[in-house]
């Protein structure tokens, strides 16, 4: 098991979240996430991770699986510009490899912002620290493990 997969594991026990994620095989798109799960694909939660120019920090946007994060949205809620996050950013601040990345067990929690769409939802998928793992949760919970502020950044 790796790491990462412990990682999500562990914050999600800690938080009382009774969720085991589920090995999925891998997918590179939302849609091909929630088929495999057998979900609507708004009901995937993407992290999108994007680049504080400013700060060099790296900002999380929970979105979900049919939405876009709009640009400007997302800079004017960071109050800084916003740019592309590299592997070695995410993986240095977050723990996590592209297509892999959780909303929750970061090494450095990010500042995070959550997608209203998903709280329409009883329950939503997301990935589990590795590109073939999802686990399943409450939007709300997921939202509080996830320390995210709840915010119209999509388009």
């Amino acid at each position: 098991m790796s790491k990462s997969l412990k990682r999500v594991i562990r914050a999600l026990s800690e938080a009382g979240i009774e969720s085991a994620p589920v090995e999925i095989g891998q997918a590179t798109t939302a849609q091909m996430a929630a088929d495999l799960v057998g979900c609507a694909v708004d009901q995937i939660a993407k992290s999108i991770i994007f680049r504080g120019e400013t700060t060099g920090a790296a900002l999380l946007f929970i979105t979900a699986g049919g939405s876009q994060v709009d640009a400007a949205r997302a800079s004017a809620l960071a109050d800084e510009p916003l740019g592309k996050a590299d592997a070695a950013l995410i993986r240095a601040q977050t723990g996590f490899a592209i297509g892999g990345v959780s909303p929750v067990g970061h090494l450095t929690p990010p500042r995070a912002f959550f997608d209203p769409r998903l709280l329409a939802f009883d329950q939503v998928w997301a990935a589990a620290g590795t590109p073939r793992h999802v686990f399943a949760a409450a939007p709300a919970d997921m939202m509080r493990i996830a320390g995210a502020t709840v915010a119209d950044f999509t388009n």
